[in-house]
């Protein structure tokens, strides 16, 4: 299994660096799309689909909507705030997991949740690329998320006994969360401190650090909250020794909406 992960990451990660940061316009767009395509394939079974034709179907579907949004930027700011609305409503699903879930327990709920998940990260990534420094705000989202994931899993490991939503994901526990926030802060400290932010700046970049991992941590819970309400262990199996690409990319998918909209706000730059 080990072998299987550092082939398909030595396979994946120039292929991931060159079409994050060296493609532009809508080689880009198109790039992301294709993962967020793949990525609604699966995301089809977690809402019940199994049978192929429906799955490709509900793939081709996401795929329109990319296609619309890229020809409609004016809906992004619509996009985006609705992201924000689903991930908040998303932490309360976790925290009350499976008490509600059957809230959400129609295969229809669920597929309009799987637009509300993916078309936001492609948007919101989209959005970071026509930034002023579009490639270093990617890269700075995910980092956050490295960082946080990094940090988690070390002090859970180390420290870890008060679980953080048990029904859900078991492993995680309040303690890896505290020690993925404390991570990502000292990066964004350091960062600021490069940068010679001032002292308004650096609490406001804290803030919003902080923010973007909080909605990381949400992203995957929810995904494995999906997963466990439709008995699935990998959302799929495209990535040898990784699972599939939303169990790669789960963490960034509600992340990338909340930093771009945190950037909006802070007038960085124009829908």
């Amino acid at each position: 299994m080990l072998k299987q992960r550092i082939i398909t990451a030595l396979i994946l990660l120039p292929i991931a660096i060159g079409g994050f940061f060296l493609l532009n316009g809508g080689d880009f767009a198109l790039f992301i799309g294709f993962v967020v395509t793949l990525g609604g394939w699966e995301w089809a079974r977690l809402a019940g689909l199994m049978a192929q034709p429906l799955r490709i179907v509900y793939a081709a579907v996401v795929a329109g909507a990319l296609m619309l949004l890229y020809i409609l930027p004016e809906l992004a700011p619509w996009v985006l705030g609705a992201s924000v609305i689903w991930w908040a409503l998303a932490t309360w699903l976790v925290l009350t997991f499976p008490r509600t879930s059957e809230l959400w327990a129609s295969a229809a709920c669920r597929l309009l949740i799987g637009l509300l998940v993916l078309l936001p990260a492609w948007q919101g990534l989209v959005l970071l690329k026509h930034w002023p420094l579009g490639n270093w705000l990617i890269l700075s989202v995910m980092v956050l998320v490295w960082s946080a994931d990094i940090g988690a899993y070390f002090s859970g490991r180390k420290f870890g006994k008060r679980k953080l939503a048990p029904q859900v994901s078991p492993g995680k526990s309040w303690e890896g969360v505290y020690g993925g926030l404390a991570l990502s802060m000292v990066i964004t400290l350091v960062v600021g401190l490069n940068r010679d932010w001032g002292f308004g700046q650096i609490l406001l970049g804290l803030l919003g650090a902080a923010i973007v991992v909080a909605s990381s941590v949400v992203g995957d819970l929810t995904e494995s909250m999906f997963k466990r309400r439709s008995g699935i262990k990998d959302s799929s199996n495209l990535l040898p020794g990784h699972g599939g690409v939303l169990d790669r990319i789960d963490s960034l998918t509600a992340a990338i909406p909340v930093f771009a909209v945190l950037l909006w706000a802070a007038e960085w730059g124009v829908m």
